[in-house]
């Protein structure tokens, strides 16, 4: 019986450091989602001031 409650103490130990690392890596995430979405934003206003218009993904840089 004493094993079984060892086993359990340590699991539930487990459980609760596994709980917190979720919890860090999910404000992490959120922080690191926040900056991609302004980059993208920053790069968007970008693109639009410098070429005038709609960037296609295809088209050649104007040194080729």
């Amino acid at each position: 019986m004493q094993a079984l409650e060892e086993q359990l103490a340590h699991l539930t130990r487990t459980v609760e450091e596994l709980s917190d690392v979720v919890a860090r890596q999910d404000v992490e995430l959120q922080i690191l989602k926040r900056r991609v979405q302004m980059l993208l934003e920053r790069e968007a206003d970008r693109e639009t001031a410098g070429s005038g218009g709609v960037v296609i993904g295809d088209e050649r840089p104007p040194h080729y």
